[in-house]
């Protein structure tokens, strides 16, 4: 089904990788639908704890295909793709989070960008959408769009200051210059860098840990928190969390994390 993605679920992750590395998986529609019906599928597997998008090959994504954008300079239309591949992933009620990206901030699992390689204009808002960022050595970074005539696409504009406040969102936006991965983690667009072979060895070790030991239903949960309470005052987002702890303390996962604890013994906690 998937011709610009390949997708692979090996409990319990499920791995997306972009998969045009001839051309350093540069961006297509077609790729942006194949991920978001990928994602959908992932969401619905219970084997699957987190989502990873990486890329093949020695790219992440290279941003947009330039012949599609020599297309659209030139006044043609964008190449239309006959296959359906429709898919509503995340969830409906975090309306705010619904866009061409930013869906993955409503998918329920967490999803972790493993950046291994040049991350460059529509692959900067795709790997900032994504919860966590881990990137290999060789990873560089730049967004591009200013020195095509553009401006900061897809949300970029509020995604980036989110991470690294708005003087260094500036700095990247406006000068679309080049950065590695040494950088990118001072600045805090990457969470952690790994020698580029070790990269999804680790992001594995980093999931296995959470499917061990983490309840499923609390990162679910706590991810919707985090994203929900950017938008809300402290006392609101404390008066929710009571809620929430109330609510978890009725829970089977919290009686199973207190006797494995006092057990001292891994948890076994429920996949959904």
């Amino acid at each position: 089904m998937y011709r610009d993605i390949l997708y692979e679920v090996a409990d319990p992750i499920a791995t997306i990788s972009l998969n045009r590395p001839e051309r350093l998986n540069a961006w297509t529609g077609r790729m942006g639908d194949e991920i978001r019906h990928a994602v959908a599928q992932a969401e619905q597997d219970t084997s699957v704890v987190a989502i990873v998008i990486t890329g093949a090959g020695r790219g992440f994504c290279a941003g947009a295909d330039m012949q599609s954008l020599k297309t659209l300079s030139e006044g043609g239309a964008a190449e239309a793709d006959e296959v359906d591949l429709s898919a509503d992933p995340g969830d409906p009620g975090l309306e705010e989070y619904r866009g061409h990206h930013s869906y993955l901030f409503s998918v329920r699992k967490p999803v972790i960008a493993a950046v291994n390689g040049p991350c460059a204009g529509m692959g900067m808002p795709l790997a900032l959408s994504c919860d966590m960022r881990f990137a290999s050595d060789k990873a560089v970074f730049t967004t591009a769009f200013a020195r095509r005539g553009l401006i900061a696409e897809w949300g970029l504009s509020w995604l980036l200051p989110l991470v690294v406040g708005p003087s260094h969102a500036f700095d990247l936006i406006l000068s679309a210059r080049r950065f590695d991965a040494e950088e990118a983690h001072d600045l805090g667009v990457v969470n952690r860098v790994f020698p580029h072979d070790e990269l999804m060895r680790e992001v594995r070790a980093y999931v296995e840990d959470l499917a061990a030991n983490c309840s499923p239903t609390s990162l679910q949960i706590m991810k919707r928190q985090i994203y929900e309470d950017l938008t809300l005052p402290l006392q609101e987002a404390e008066q929710k969390a009571i809620r929430l702890m109330n609510e978890s303390l009725k829970r089977p996962d919290f009686k199973e994390g207190v006797a494995s604890f006092l057990e001292k013994r891994p948890p076994k906690f429920e996949r959904i």
